[in-house]
């Protein structure tokens, strides 16, 4: 099939890559030039493990390109695949400019085709409120009156990190349509990802809109729930480690999203609980759970530092090295938005401290999302272990692999003061007591080395 890709950002560049690697004509789309260009070089313009091969493997092939030009990448589709960006502000209240912007330029070629061509199938893959894709049918349709089409969603479940391995092995795929025609469309593109015996799910389209914020917001309910049992595991003195083992061995339970640490971030979770909360309060249904699982998020952060603060109390943290390992918020990825790390950092450099940061993969987004206005105060550094030297304290904030299994006594060696605070409890309490270091994690005891 020939599909269109609008916005080639990481939904649209991971769905446009994973359709054109089982035999699809691909074409992503979009305005800036700079960056087609880029991707027309085959360089990936974001970090997914596996992503940059398999998009030069299929640009290599012919299957798949790019392009800024909206009318050749409209003109013979199939389908279109609206995956542009849908931010959303404070409140929960999503941008929908983009949304629109690629109704209209839809409508604006749908007019121009000749009577006879085949209905296109209008996808909207971005996370919308409920109500959206219905909305953008309506538009294009008065813009382009009297051309058939079908309107579609089609939700992702994508984890950064793991993107590839998700599209190619879903746990389920989800369709919202209006008509059998898009139903059957679905069912085509998707076969050759659950041959697996995994679900492909043909619904009503508001349905399908708004499995995705239910799925995302459950999650982010998990999250929040341990480490609010994490914070009564250290106020009762328990160990949230051997809590979770009794409570995920029920089946009803489970493991997954069960991990205390600095709380969720990236663009989603955030994202998408703050649209239910939203959703709830324009149409007068109260959300009293989402707004908690909210709060309970922000304050894990604020709770933490608490920490770092109570720590140094004496004499503060004005002139002390603190020094960060990880900022994404999650390995396996440059994401930084909504970083539990970016929030420690900045309450640091507020607090007067001097901070060394460093990340495998995304010391340039911190950079460009920290600036330079911090001065001397603030260096992002290329190794984890120039980020330790001379440092008062460390604190781990993203559980990369290469922070797991540190050289502990170099790290002894380099630091002014043995002081880690650990916020993703990759060590054991007692190790790091041997090694002489004073210990602060997630929901376990502190404790102290000689």
């Amino acid at each position: 099939m020939r599909l269109t890709m609008v916005g080639t950002g990481y939904v649209g560049l991971v769905t446009g890559v994973c359709f054109s690697n089982t035999g699809n004509a691909v074409t992503c789309l979009d305005i800036d030039e700079r960056k087609i260009e880029k991707l027309r070089r085959g360089e990936c313009p974001i970090y997914e493990p596996g992503l940059t091969e398999l998009m030069e493997k299929n640009i290599a092939a012919g299957r798949l390109r790019f392009t800024t030009d909206r009318a050749e990448a409209y003109r013979d589709a199939d389908a279109i695949f609206i995956c542009v960006g849908t931010p959303s502000d404070d409140n929960g209240h999503t941008d929908l400019r983009y949304i629109h912007a690629a109704a209209d330029d839809i409508a604006a070629v749908l007019r121009t085709l000749p009577a006879a061509t085949p209905a296109k199938t209008i996808v909207v893959k971005s996370t919308v409120p409920v109500g959206t894709s219905l909305a953008v049918r309506d538009r294009i349709a008065a813009g382009a009156p009297g051309v058939r089409f079908h309107i579609a969603n089609n939700p992702e479940f994508l984890k950064e990190g793991a993107a590839i391995s998700d599209f190619i092995k879903p746990d389920r795929v989800v369709c919202g349509v209006e008509d059998p025609e898009a139903g059957e469309f679905f069912r085509a593109i998707y076969d050759p990802f659950v041959r697996n015996g995994h679900p492909i799910y043909i619904m009503d389209i508001l349905s399908s809109e708004m499995v995705k914020y239910a799925s995302n917001n459950f999650l982010a309910t998990k999250i929040s729930f341990i480490n609010e049992m994490a914070a009564l595991c250290e106020a009762y003195g328990a160990d949230i480690g051997r809590v979770r083992e009794g409570m995920c061995a029920d089946k009803r339970i489970g493991s997954a999203f069960l991990y205390p640490g600095l709380g969720y971030g990236g663009s989603c979770f955030p994202k998408d609980t703050l649209a239910c909360i939203m959703m709830g309060d324009k149409s007068g249904v109260p959300t009293p759970l989402s707004k908690a699982v909210h709060e309970v998020n922000q304050r894990q952060r604020d709770r933490f530092f608490s920490k770092i603060e109570r720590h140094f109390e004496h004499g503060g943290l004005k002139g002390k090295t603190i020094a960060f390992w990880g900022i994404a918020f999650k390995p396996q990825t440059d994401d930084i938005r909504e970083a539990p790390a970016l929030t420690l950092i900045r309450k640091a450099l507020a607090a007067g401290a001097i901070v060394r940061a460093f990340d495998p993969v995304a010391n340039d987004n911190a950079r460009a999302d920290l600036g330079t206005t911090h001065g001397n105060a603030l260096s992002i550094v290329d190794d984890m272990y120039e980020a330790a030297t001379g440092a008062d304290a460390l604190v781990v904030s993203t559980d990369w692999d290469e922070f797991k299994s540190p050289d502990v006594q170099r790290l002894r060696a380099l630091m002014h003061s043995r002081v880690i605070f650990d916020g993703r409890n990759l060590y054991r309490p007692s190790v790091m007591a041997q090694n002489g270091f004073i210990y602060h994690s997630v929901g376990r005891k502190s404790v102290s080395g000689s």
